[in-house]
């Protein structure tokens, strides 16, 4: 099956669902696409004990895409560009240490009691698993996913301050998720020359580089739409910067997610755009980069959705993943407790702002894409069936329930 032929198939079905969606289910996007793949999915198994012509049909689909790939490698800095275009640049200023406290300091800490909460919950279901690879899981799924963030948080209204960190910090801790992911990977392979200082090079090289690179791209690109009045030039260009941005951070080893959210919050902020876009050019960007937002965010779960048929499901894993949810929960809500009494004194901040940051912290694509890249000795199959009940709970139940807490709390 060719490429061309396998991304066909997946514009169809996404075009399909999200039809359904806006036509009956009328759900935010992410969900509303979610919610039929899996229906499908279950379908497609139950059709299945009488005829398994179409499963073996989808199996063959699912086998053709490389989900890491896709999506680390190709949609996630589009994504993140889009993103980080749309968000408030000077609500993020104001918030800007708060936010980089969570990246960082959140990620590392909720990685750490992940591991350990993780590790004792398998003794429970009597799975007895290496420490490392619970600390391994910590790290895959303790980023917040900004692409499940941002779509479901605009329907959600929130004030804006709210918005802005939990926004903000999903854009930059997948960048910290992932060097972390990374470095606990090459310990967990048996690198024992991994020292603190290597970690700490890879850390400065991958974040920091990435950073850097994303403001170079981010000016140049400036200064390019500067100069002339093009509409249709200047959405090319932004298009350069997110493609040719991401070849040279790859081959640079740094953060190719972390330069696209600088460059996207470079070119989106509202001085930049002032200086640089005519009116119609601006509408033209925002709107292309809208609708490649949507493209690949219904893409994108459409394929989360049919991963479902890859995965073995046992009952110990299933009930690993179903005690996991309330943990990973309250991993993040000890997370974030230290960061926001901190700057509490500091900055005036929502009511219950950790209760609706735990709560609003979606987990997606991201994570089960790192799962995907485990070695089946770091039980890949287990804790990619734990990843995935994670996902789905995650993008169904707080998805669907986060705009009402958000409502309810942060008028308390």
């Amino acid at each position: 099956m060719s490429l061309y032929v396998v991304a066909s198939i997946l514009i169809v079905i996404s075009a399909l669902f999200g039809y359904i969606n806006v036509r009956f289910l009328k759900l935010p996007t992410t969900i509303g696409l979610m919610v039929i793949t899996l229906v499908f999915t279950l379908i497609v198994l139950a059709v299945s004990s009488f005829d398994n012509t179409l499963l073996e049909h989808e199996k063959l689909l699912i086998a053709q895409i490389d989900f890491k790939t896709v999506l680390l490698d190709v949609m996630l800095s589009f994504l993140l560009f889009a993103g980080a275009l749309h968000t408030n640049f000077q609500q993020l200023k104001i918030q800007r240490k708060p936010i980089l406290t969570f990246a960082t300091f959140g990620t590392l800490t909720s990685t750490f009691l992940v591991g350990v909460f993780v590790y004792y919950v398998l003794k429970l279901v009597d799975l007895d698993v290496d420490f490392i690879y619970c600390l391994l899981f910590g790290a895959l799924i303790s980023p917040t996913d900004p692409i499940a963030v941002l779509g479901i948080l605009k329907q959600a209204k929130a004030p804006k301050k709210l918005e802005t960190k939990i926004v903000g910090e999903s854009l930059f801790n997948d960048g910290v998720g992932v060097v972390v992911f990374l470095t606990i990977y090459q310990i967990a392979k048996g690198g024992s020359d991994i020292t603190f200082g290597h970690v700490a090079e890879m850390f400065l090289v991958e974040v920091g580089g990435g950073i850097l690179l994303g403001i170079l791209l981010g000016w140049i690109t400036y200064r390019l739409l500067k100069s002339i009045d093009d509409y249709d030039v200047e959405v090319i260009i932004t298009i350069a910067t997110v493609m040719g941005g991401t070849v040279l951070a790859q081959h640079f080893h740094l953060s190719a997610p972390l330069a696209m959210v600088t460059a996207g919050l470079i070119v989106g902020n509202d001085t930049v755009r002032e200086s640089t876009m005519s009116e119609v050019t601006e509408q033209y960007v925002d709107k292309f980069w809208e609708l490649v937002d949507i493209l690949l965010n219904t893409v994108l779960f459409v394929m989360i959705g049919m991963e479902m048929l890859v995965l073995t499901f046992d009952n110990q894993y299933i009930l690993a993943g179903l005690l996991c949810i309330p943990v990973l929960l309250l991993a993040r809500y000890l997370s974030l407790m230290l960061p926001i009494k901190f700057f509490a004194k500091k900055l005036d901040f929502v009511p219950n702002t950790n209760l609706i940051m735990t709560w609003g912290g979606l987990r997606g694509g991201i994570s089960i894409a790192l799962a995907l890249s485990l070695t089946q000795n770091m039980e890949r199959d287990l804790f990619l069936v734990i990843t995935y009940i994670v996902v789905v709970f995650s993008i169904i139940v707080q998805g669907l329930t986060v705009g009402n807490l958000i409502k309810k709390l942060s008028k308390e």
